[in-house]
């Protein structure tokens, strides 16, 4: 007769399915302590609701991630060209003394 339990608790394949990683991967949080497991003799368990609370916890907030782009400064308004520019000051190839 099943009690239901078994709904609480899933395999470490299927924890690593639910987070798209690899099981290496999700053994490397288990070591860090970053998602809590459970052995039960040579079996590696997870509570269902701690993977779900390990997705809630790593939501990114918006405006955290600018160390993973670089979005350039806005030009200057000396740096914008213009179409009247003069080509007679832009630096050309350097004149021989033939």
């Amino acid at each position: 007769m099943a009690l239901g339990y078994e709904k609480d608790w899933c395999s470490s394949q299927q924890a690593a399915d639910r987070l798209g990683l690899t099981p290496r991967t999700l053994y490397r949080l288990i070591d860090h302590g970053q998602l809590p497991a459970y052995r039960f003799g040579r079996v590696i368990r997870l509570q269902r609701r701690e993977v779900e609370d390990y997705i809630t916890a790593c939501k990114v907030v918006p405006g955290t991630l600018g160390h993973l782009h670089r979005v350039p400064p806005p030009a200057a308004p000396d740096d914008i060209p213009t179409s009247g520019d003069d080509d007679d000051e832009r630096p050309g190839p350097p004149e021989s003394d033939e």
